[in-house]
């Protein structure tokens, strides 16, 4: 007879079902994601004299390289929440009488389909398969495994592995060469007087010309392509799975917290110091040239600073929803958090293009113009966005969630 796994950090007496303010949460991420169709940056650019659309625009917008704007945190809120609800899943799992080794196959399963739909969604407007592993599925799919391990530590285990995971990669950056007077600047895709690019130590995490680009270079030409792997024209890399691996650790932190048996207020209390914590420290490292804050390489810095951001918006939904009781008007968001592989599916894939052209279709190709050209998008988007909500809307009703 099999043993069973024993329960990573869980309060037996602790109901074990879903937190509704991570379901918000993940629901508020996957809606910012969704709402790309709404394109604000075309209606800023139609309205130049508006701060109002100018500061919009910049949120719904990666920022060039250092920095933050509230589209950098979807992805570390979709990371940060796979390690919140890990405890929870495990410990369902548990309670059905699985044991670890079933566990352990079935995140391995579940790590691997995470990396083949993420090349699988990349790939759709490609010619050929498009092996790229720096987009959100991929890079949770790369260190899951590794996380559910961590679920099963001590939490001193959990913090040691995330110190030495981050001072690891950042020793790694900090020891590869900064490049010389004859470095080709064309290979990395970057003039050499980039406006973003840092000076001094801090150079050593500039766009396309750190250890995770070189690295690119070498591992993505193993796979089949069209043409050779020069650069990634956002700066985005394979390793950012490593540090990206930190903050779904600082999402198993949270997790456990969450389960540990503290009443709400001494939980509200830790996740509020936590996040304010975890904010100033990657500001520090960030104001001293320590180390730049730049989600496009997933910096330490950035895993602490967008870490903290994410630790506060799990502490002000569970305050007002799993405390105040305050829940009501979360309910749209709801609907597309408790199915957010499936809302990822239909804002990344081929739904949302089929969407856009049936409204051209039946409802005229000037139906956009209604408020006049600048609100051309913000129009049509909005009626996708609705459109797809539905979709999920439906799925709610009749229980359909997809899981992996």
């Amino acid at each position: 007879m099999m043993k069973k796994a024993s329960a990573p950090i869980v309060n037996p007496h602790l109901p074990q079902g879903r937190v509704a303010s991570v379901d918000v949460y993940r629901g508020l991420v996957m809606l910012l994601m969704m709402a790309e169709v709404l394109s604000i940056g075309s209606v800023a650019a139609a309205l130049p004299d508006s701060s109002f659309w100018q500061v919009l625009a910049f949120h719904q917008s990666h920022v060039p390289w250092a920095g933050c704007s509230l589209h950098d945190m979807i992805q570390p809120s979709f990371t940060f929440l796979v390690g919140v609800v890990l405890p929870y899943s495990i410990a369902s799992r548990i309670k059905k009488g699985a044991d670890f080794g079933s566990l352990l196959k079935h995140t391995i399963i579940r790590a691997l389909i995470l990396i083949l739909l993420g090349i699988f969604l990349r790939s759709m407007h490609s010619d050929q398969t498009y092996f790229t592993f720096e987009d959100t599925l991929t890079q949770i799919g790369l260190g899951y495994t590794f996380l559910f391990i961590l679920g099963f530590c001590s939490q001193r285990v959990q913090v040691s592995a995330l110190v030495i995971l981050l001072a690891g990669y950042w020793l790694a950056f900090a020891l590869y060469p900064l490049p010389g007077p004859s470095f080709n600047y064309e290979l990395a895709g970057v003039p050499p007087g980039w406006e973003h690019n840092f000076q001094g130590f801090a150079a050593h995490w500039n766009k396309n010309t750190n250890l995770a680009w070189a690295f690119d270079r070498w591992f993505l030409n193993l796979f089949p392509r069209e043409s050779p792997f020069l650069n990634n024209g956002g700066g985005y890399s394979t390793l950012s799975f490593i540090p990206t691996l930190g903050t779904m650790i600082l999402g198993l932190l949270a997790g456990n917290v969450l389960k540990s048996g503290r009443s709400q207020k001494e939980t509200l209390r830790y996740l509020a110091i936590a996040g304010f914590s975890l904010i100033a420290l990657g500001l520090l490292l960030h104001i001293t040239g320590i180390n730049p804050i730049v989600k496009r390489i997933w910096t330490p810095a950035w895993t602490l600073f967008s870490g903290g951001i994410c630790f506060l918006f799990l502490a002000f939904f569970y305050g007002l929803i799993d405390i105040a009781g305050i829940k009501k008007w979360s309910f749209f968001l709801t609907v597309i958090g408790m199915n957010s592989i499936a809302a990822y599916v239909i804002a990344d894939g081929g739904i949302k293009a089929f969407l856009v052209r049936s409204l051209y279709i039946h409802l005229g190709p000037d139906y956009d113009q209604l408020f006049g050209p600048a609100f051309s998008t913000l129009l049509s988007g909005a009626l996708v966005l609705l459109l797809e909500w539905l979709i999920l809307y439906w799925m709610y009703k009749r229980k359909l969630f997809i899981k992996i």
